[in-house]
């Protein structure tokens, strides 16, 4: 029987901010950035974070408690080792439907965990149009 990979938490601004240069995953009520680091430490660490878009101090404090009750369930089963994890809160996060932001959390865990062969977020894949490329010039209709 294999352990289940120790979890940490995210304590302070530059983790938070080495996270949010890794890959990036929107689902439903959540968005979730993923660090793979290059350490040989297999902790999972986990931060969580509102804005205040979200609403206020009573509303933000309630959607990072259900971010944190739904990384619980789902971190140790879908995450990788040796990452970090930052789960931030959406408008609609506190309003939720529990079942659903479950399954919002465990869409962006399960994707996030496999390789994809897109850039990280904030990178192009847009080819610049050459020189010889017929271009169709559309003027006012």
């Amino acid at each position: 029987m294999t352990l289940p990979p120790k979890i940490h938490r995210l304590t302070v601004r530059p983790q938070f901010l080495a996270a949010a240069k890794g890959a990036s995953l929107a689902r439903g009520a959540v968005v979730v950035q993923r660090l793979d680091r290059t350490d040989d430490d297999a902790t999972i660490r986990l931060g969580f974070t509102a804005t205040r878009k979200v609403g206020g101090a009573v509303v933000r404090n309630r959607c990072k408690r259900r971010l944190r009750q739904a990384a619980r369930a789902l971190v140790p089963d879908l995450g990788v080792p040796g990452s970090d994890y930052v789960f931030i809160a959406r408008q609609g996060t506190a309003d939720r439907p529990w079942e659903r932001l479950l399954d919002d959390v465990k869409s962006a865990l399960t994707r996030l965990a496999t390789p994809s062969d897109r850039p990280p977020s904030g990178q192009s894949t847009a080819v610049p149009l050459s020189s010889d490329t017929p271009h169709q010039d559309r003027g006012p209709a």
